[in-house]
């Protein structure tokens, strides 16, 4: 961050005026501990920090609007919101049906068993597997 005096820091000066109108508060010290880490603090914990230091009558207007400032220059952060469950469309039971009669005649059927499982897990059955089954239907069930 570029500072264009770097020898005044408001929002350290504003922290340590909070610190000590209010020693106990947990709150401005974990802020000035934070500040002092990491060198900066977000824009949700700059507007608490505001709404802690307006409350206080020693603090000046001039620090306190540029504060106000500093929080206004910094972006604001939305969440997109999540996106709507769309319910599948309804399955179509034919070839479940006809693979249950197939396997009701001819239960050793390994690649009608195959097309079972994949049925019933829910996995995707392709054209050329669903033109299978109606294959199988016509020459096995006559």
């Amino acid at each position: 961050m570029y500072r264009i005096n770097p020898d005044i820091d408001i929002i350290k000066d504003l922290l340590e005026a909070v610190i000590k109108a209010q020693p106990e508060s947990v709150f401005a010290n974990s802020l000035y501990h934070q500040y002092q880490e990491r060198g900066g603090l977000s824009k949700k914990q700059l507007e608490g920090l505001y709404s802690k230091a307006s409350k206080i009558k020693d603090i000046s207007a001039g620090k306190l609007a540029t504060l106000q400032a500093i929080i206004l220059k910094r972006p604001t952060r939305f969440k997109s919101e999540k996106p709507e469950v769309v319910p599948l469309p309804p399955k179509d039971e034919t070839p479940g049906r006809d693979m249950e009669a197939i396997l009701q005649k001819f239960p050793q059927h390994k690649r009608v068993l195959f097309l079972k499982s994949k049925w019933d897990k829910n996995e995707a059955i392709s054209a050329q597997e669903l033109s299978e089954i109606a294959r199988f239907k016509g020459i096995l069930l006559k």
